[in-house]
């Protein structure tokens, strides 16, 4: 009997990557971890974060704003990210839908505005968060490209042997008695 990838797909047995993801021990960790970190942003930029902006020359107060507006539209793609996939996981939303709202809320790199240096004489507590916010970043948009297929940084050769090991499996599987 020969496999047919076809037929493979035809069963419907595939398992998805992405309620595997959202499901698990680790996307709920990253899931607190990304709304608490905007939380602490929010409750920051609200409170402490006004009053260390006010203490900034113009240049730096500047550069505090711009900072602080990176931070919080980062945080709300990555939020709106999180909050999608574990709706689509919990069944609240068909991954049709979800394809639909991640078109309108795409995670992207929002990079630091400021130079280094800048960046440097800002209050601590900003440049904590916006560090923070950039390594979260770095995990979403990594994890996006492998749920949606776009992993263009995976080195082919070994993307290859994982396919070639799975055909294999499959084969095994479906290989007729002797």
């Amino acid at each position: 009997m020969s496999l047919s990838v076809n037929r493979v797909a035809e069963a419907d047995n595939t398992i998805s990557f992405v309620h595997i993801l959202a499901g698990s021990a680790r996307f709920t960790e990253l899931f607190s971890e990304g709304m608490r970190l905007v939380e602490e942003a929010a409750a920051y930029l609200d409170g402490t974060g006004r009053e260390e902006a006010d203490l900034l020359s113009k240049p730096l107060s500047k550069a505090y704003s711009a900072e602080s507006m990176r931070l919080t539209t980062r945080l709300m793609q990555v939020a709106s990210w999180l909050l999608i996939r574990r709706a689509v996981s919990a069944g609240e939303m068909s991954p049709i839908v979800a394809s639909t709202e991640r078109i309108k809320v795409r995670v992207s790199a929002q990079a630091m505005v400021s130079s280094p240096a800048i960046f440097a004489q800002l209050p601590g507590n900003l440049q904590a968060l916006t560090t923070r916010s950039l390594r979260l970043q770095t995990r979403i948009l990594h994890l996006d490209r492998m749920v949606n297929g776009t992993a263009d940084d995976a080195d082919p050769q070994i993307a290859r042997r994982g396919l070639d090991q799975q055909f294999d499996k499959l084969r095994l599987v479906y290989r007729s008695p002797a």
